[in-house]
């Protein structure tokens, strides 16, 4: 189901909880909206919809991804970017590194981790600072 995206930047500032195997629709809905979106939006969090559960997804290679409960266990290559966000109006600046080492949980609940670079890694941590509630 395609939602709305939530503006509440009081909401949007919430660390969001834990995400558990009930939050499947979650990520199916997310990766919907974005797909809605996607002539300006190249990732969402789920409290972009309204959810406070770390849930991201994103657009990757040919298609798109969710991880479930995401985090960076490994960063190099620091520099400065420029961001937009559908939540936000506005560009913004935002630190970012150009490697990743993420942790996260598919679908299944299994544990994943793989290391992203360049434009996917930034737009990665874009997401995760939507779950911890930092606004760019």
């Amino acid at each position: 189901m395609i939602r709305d995206i939530c503006k509440d930047q009081t909401f949007l500032a919430l660390k969001a909880q834990p995400a558990t195997p009930e939050d499947r629709q979650v990520a199916v809905d997310l990766l919907e909206t974005l797909e809605h979106h996607r002539e300006g939006c190249v990732g969402m969090a789920a409290n972009m919809i309204g959810v406070s559960k770390r849930i991201i997804a994103f657009v990757y290679e040919d298609g798109y991804m969710a991880m479930f409960n995401p985090e960076i266990v490994k960063k190099s290559g620091p520099y400065q970017a420029e961001e937009g966000c559908l939540s936000l109006t506005g560009v913004r600046p935002a630190r970012r590194w150009k490697s990743i080492k993420v942790r996260w949980q598919n679908e299944k609940f299994q544990e994943r981790v793989k290391t992203f670079t360049g434009w996917t890694a930034q737009i990665i941590q874009h997401e995760i600072d939507h779950c911890e509630g930092i606004i760019i």
